[in-house]
């Protein structure tokens, strides 16, 4: 009889000390800083005060994270980050890809058949629309399925292809759009925006900046080296230097302020109060089936690409990035009925380069790779190595489109077109390796240039031949500012964070791979992986053995 008393106590007792795995946080916080490579957050980390911070000191942080594919990009990454798989998988090439029929780039996320919701697609800004051709399951897509749809999924940027590609199929997306200056999303999603969206745009709060001025928000000795550099960008009216204007050169709040507004700090903070209202429009955290919401900070890429990873407004924008994360883990805490009730992620969707000119001048072999005298190149010596044969040739980024009518029909060997192709780049300046798409998968992994590219490849997207930059070279047309997407560590190397319930602080020094981090909130969240998940959970940081 004792026995038997006996061995309930002990199951009863066994199953107190075991951690809730039946019973989820209320809310997950996943959290994406557009361009916020790993060197970039360590060199401003002494300067953090607020949510960084917080984060940084009291989760579980992972300096060295790292996507394996060779063109680390803003949809590209989204994509990887919220679905656990590579480009390969996932379809995600690029944030533009050539159509096959124009010969021109269009946005990956481009559906005509499901435009912006009150925006004319000829319009709107950046082209994106809808998941239609994201192949794989999201983070979002699996909490949808795994709820029965009681899981809410919001997604918020101030970028198309990054909503869309964090909130998946089944979740919803708005991003902001400069030519409205009001957050829109895709007829894909829904066909009336909802209520809280409606009062948030109402509230006009980006006409609010257009008399405001970006100036640094610490004394300037806080800055290192020079506010005005030769090669930074006069990015939609900002000037180079502080205070810049957000009027975009206007008369009156209009696209041209929007846009400026975009490409500042300030930005942030617009989409911290959109996150806010979706939070409290939507109920977000408030029963026992999780909710999530992702928010993607595309500010910083702007800022970047405008100033380079080394500005005095790419530190400003850290700073002020700071207090906006404050402010929206108080109200994702608040909403979740407290800390014990969330969990966060925050990464970054790729890095960056310096600005080419900066790291010439400390002596670094770096250089610019205009791509349409490349093109122009390639364009002649392939005519004259095939004369009777015309072709077209078109390049996104690091890869090189081939088309006219002898190729799409079969009457010219296409193969030998684009291996003579990948010969003739693989001699050019800067470039470190060329391959035809025909031998991608048998050409030798030279110096580990071609395995990434093999993972970054999706037939019918990628290019006909695929180039690799040596290091230092940085893919752009223009004379200033910068750029991202090779396969070395000021591109591919990002920080990931994890907190909240459940998690040990702490530095954890081992590599995560960016396929790692969907499969591992979803474990925080007691949920399957998504399904073509390629990275695992990363437990290490696990309390109570989870």
């Amino acid at each position: 009889m004792r026995l038997l008393m006996v061995r309930p106590l002990a199951l009863a007792l066994l199953l107190f000390s075991l951690p809730a795995l039946a019973k989820p946080p209320r809310l997950a916080l996943f959290i994406t800083v557009d361009a916020l490579g790993t060197d970039l957050l360590l060199r401003t980390r002494p300067k953090f005060k607020s949510g960084m911070r917080q984060l940084l000191d009291g989760g579980a942080f992972y300096p060295y994270g790292r996507f394996d594919y060779a063109k680390p990009r803003t949809a590209a990454g989204h994509a990887t980050l919220s679905t656990g798989a590579n480009p390969w998988r996932h379809g995600i090439v690029d944030n533009r890809v050539v159509d096959r029929v124009t010969g021109q780039p269009v946005s990956v996320f481009r559906d005509e058949a499901h435009p912006v919701l009150e925006v004319p697609l000829s319009v709107a800004s950046g082209g994106d629309t809808s998941p239609l051709n994201l192949m794989v399951e999201t983070l979002g897509d699996r909490l949808r399925m795994s709820s029965r749809s009681r899981g809410k999924v919001v997604a918020l940027s101030g970028k198309g292809r990054a909503a869309i590609a964090l909130a998946g199929r089944l979740g919803q997306a708005y991003w902001f759009d400069e030519t409205v200056g009001k957050f829109v999303t895709g007829t894909w999603y829904t066909k009336e925006f909802p209520g809280w969206l409606k009062a948030f745009n109402g509230r006009g709060l980006a006409d609010g900046y257009f008399s405001q001025q970006w100036a640094p928000l610490l004394p300037k000795t806080e800055y290192l080296g020079e506010d005005e550099r030769p090669y930074e960008a006069d990015e939609s009216g900002l000037g180079r230097s502080f205070p810049h204007p957000l009027s975009g050169g206007g008369q009156s709040a209009g696209p041209h302020s929007y846009e400026a507004l975009a490409s500042s700090a300030f930005s942030n903070d617009l989409l911290v109060q959109a996150a806010k209202a979706a939070l409290e429009g939507e109920a977000m955290g408030k029963d026992e089936v999780p909710d999530l919401l992702a928010v993607s900070f595309s500010g910083t890429d702007r800022v970047f690409h405008a100033y380079g990873p080394y500005s005095w407004e790419m530190q400003d924008t850290l700073y002020r990035l700071d207090r906006a994360l404050a402010e929206l883990i108080t109200a994702a805490e608040r909403a979740a009925g407290g800390r014990a009730n969330l969990v966060i992620v925050l990464t970054a969707d790729h890095g960056g380069a310096a600005v080419p000119e900066h790291w010439a001048s400390e002596g670094l072999p770096a250089r610019r790779m205009n791509t349409k005298e490349l093109a122009k190149g390639l364009s002649q010596a392939l005519k004259a190595r095939f004369p009777q044969v015309e072709m077209t040739v078109t390049q996104e980024e690091s890869d090189v489109y081939l088309g006219g009518k002898a190729l799409e029909d079969g009457k010219a060997d296409g193969a030998a077109v684009r291996r003579a192709a990948a010969e003739w780049l693989s001699k050019q300046p800067g470039i470190a390796a060329a391959v035809a798409r025909d031998d991608l998968y048998t050409a030798p992994d030279v110096a580990g240039l071609i395995a990434p590219v093999r993972r970054g490849y999706y037939p019918g997207r990628s290019g006909d031949v695929l180039i690799v930059p040596q290091s230092f070279q940085v893919i752009s047309n223009m004379m200033t500012g910068t750029n991202h997407g090779t396969p070395y560590t000021y591109d591919q190397q990002v920080p990931v964070v994890f907190a909240g319930k459940g998690v040990k602080p702490g530095t954890y020094l081992q590599e995560i791979n960016a396929t790692d981090v969907a499969p591992t909130l979803a474990a925080m969240m007691e949920l399957g992986a998504p399904a073509s998940a390629e990275g695992r959970p990363r437990t290490e940081f696990f309390t109570n053995g989870r």
